[in-house]
């Protein structure tokens, strides 16, 4: 099959559900890394430092927790005042473990993303026939070194 006649779902939000159950499972507090200048992205302006926020979303931290394969979401206290929280999968950079910092960042693989040149393999370095250099002549030898 080929990428045009078949295209998988982003595993993004398999990675993400696999990671926050594992931090979970060893009694940690999952965190999220979040684009905050993605579209869609709703947190509370306060929240954000450098485009980006930090989301404690472990269960004690928050209230209806849903990660689909969409998107983030949840209700949760910023400063004592309770806060509608929606993050796009898209805008997920990483999640992690805040006692440890164990974690992962999230790939980038977007359905329908087209590759960026940045995404291309290098150009192929390797010599041409005009470009191998000269064997050298004579016998090779070997030197014993104490």
């Amino acid at each position: 099959m080929t990428e045009d006649t078949f295209r998988m779902t982003s595993h993004r939000p398999y990675l993400l559900r696999a990671l926050v159950e594992w931090i979970n499972d060893n009694d940690l507090t999952p965190h999220i890394l979040v684009d905050a200048g993605m579209p869609g992205v709703q947190v509370p302006p306060s929240a954000v430092k450098d485009g980006r926020v930090v989301l404690n979303i472990a269960e004690r931290a928050v209230v209806r927790l849903h990660i689909d394969n969409d998107s983030v979401s949840f209700s949760a206290r910023f400063s004592g005042t309770s806060y509608p929280v929606q993050v796009p999968i898209s805008a997920v950079l990483a999640v992690y473990a805040r006692e440890t910092g164990q974690g992962m960042a999230l790939p980038d693989d977007i359905p329908g993303h087209e590759p960026s040149p940045d995404d291309t393999l290098p150009p192929d370095d390797s010599p041409t026939p005009d470009d191998t250099p000269p064997k050298p002549s004579g016998r090779p030898h070997l030197r014993v070194v104490k």
